[in-house]
């Protein structure tokens, strides 16, 4: 019987693991499926993009996957049980790819690689939930689109958040619509973490785009055609985009994974769960340790770092090999301020701001370079592939159901 390796999410994380354990692993004694919601790879990163208007074609994970033995399931996870080694799934209508129309199924794994992402955080603010749009998800990034779209001239728009996506999303609007009054609303300065010649950098694109900027506001209701500020300041907001941060799915809290209390699971240097050696975690999801000591923070760099080290490791331990150490350095942000502006920002071994950085139309084509490249090495997982894969040395198989069992 054949290991079966299931992948969870098929994001930057995702994708990129399930090609590599395809190139590197010999599918005479593996098999590996990817679960994901939506049948195509979204590129998350330009998901603001879409938002404003961008015509973006994302690639089918049926024409990403073809040929290197990779099953993909399209279905949404229900929840994990990390005890028994399933994963619960519930498929739509054409989800199951069997025909059989909509229904739960359950799937069971020997090794799991848990790479579901984040989503938006709101923080208990009331009205979020009910008022606001993001650009977490594709789905959320096309009704942002739609709502925009049918914004007339002098509409307003409040950006929340003063982080990376906060502000690409805000600069993103306001170059896309200029006939828009734009805001953005931090909690305290927009870049604060950035170097001063940075920050001037920043300013600048802000005041040219003219967006209007709320510093030390800290949000405490959204409604229909406002938000209100503490102490009762209320800013006009036609739509309003929340981008006040990210948060874990609590499904691996629930499925019994240790977590932290932000509901990242908790992992290894490897990125092996602490709790249960058969689950991984990568991307967003994982609470790992980078090499400075401290959290990485939910990025796409992080999820570059843990998924070489999570797929490195489960490689290893399937063929007997040593488990070699990825470096986890974190070495800055890059912001785009629009089509033909961005921010490099380069960062120390502590993470702190270095003196110097990049910016302008050359550090915007750098950006445009870094997401296309971390697309294409997805879409690509054949790319390089050898042509004799490593065959594990045993094949271990966890006790319990069969591989696969369906509900309808």
């Amino acid at each position: 019987m054949k290991h079966r390796i299931v992948v969870l999410g098929a994001g930057y994380a995702g994708a990129f693991a399930a090609g590599n354990l395809a190139r590197r692993l010999s599918p005479a004694d593996t098999e590996i499926t990817v679960v994901n919601a939506v049948p195509h790879f979204v590129e998350r990163m330009r998901l603001h993009q879409l938002a404003t208007g961008r015509d973006l074609t994302f690639r089918k994970l049926s024409e990403v996957f073809a040929g290197t033995g990779v099953r993909l399931r399209v279905a949404r996870v229900a929840g994990v049980d990390a005890e028994r080694g399933t994963v619960a799934l519930t498929t739509g209508d054409d989800d199951n790819g069997t025909g059989t129309g909509p229904g739960e199924a359950e799937l069971a794994y020997d090794t799991l690689l848990y790479a579901l992402g984040s989503t938006g955080a709101d923080h208990g603010v009331p009205g979020v939930a009910e008022h606001a749009h993001d650009v977490t998800g594709l789905s959320q990034a096309l009704r942002l689109r739609d709502r925009l779209a049918g914004l007339r001239a002098g509409g307003t728009v409040l950006v929340v958040g003063e982080g990376l996506t906060g502000i690409e999303t805000a600069t993103e609007i306001a170059e896309a619509r200029p006939d828009l009054s734009v805001s953005l609303a931090a909690r305290g300065e927009p870049g604060a973490w950035l170097a001063p010649a940075a920050r001037r950098h920043l300013r600048r694109a802000l005041d040219r785009f003219g967006i209007t900027v709320h510093a030390h506001t800290a949000i405490e209701t959204v409604e229909p055609a406002r938000a209100v500020a503490a102490g009762g300041r209320s800013l006009p907001a036609d739509v309003t985009v929340w981008s006040a941060g990210f948060a874990a799915h609590p499904m691996a809290a629930a499925g019994g994974l240790e977590v932290t209390g932000s509901g990242r699971i908790v992992v290894d240097r490897s990125m092996r769960s602490v709790s249960h050696p058969d689950v991984y975690a990568a991307g967003d999801c994982a609470h790992a340790i980078g090499d400075n000591g401290n959290p990485l923070p939910m990025s796409c760099a992080s999820a570059g770092y843990t998924t070489m080290q999570a797929t490195a490791a489960i490689i290893a331990r399937l063929t007997g090999g040593p488990v070699p150490t990825t470096g986890l350095k974190y070495h800055g942000n890059h912001i785009g301020l629009g089509r033909r502006d961005a921010i490099f920002q380069m960062v120390d071994g502590a993470a702190r701001p270095k003196s110097w950085y990049l910016g302008g139309r050359t550090a915007a084509r750098l950006k445009s370079g870094v997401i296309a490249t971390a697309a294409w090495s997805i879409v690509h997982p054949t790319f390089g592939m050898p042509a004799r894969r490593r065959r594990p040395a045993t094949t271990t198989l966890r006790p319990g159901p069969g591989a696969e069992t369906a509900a309808a």
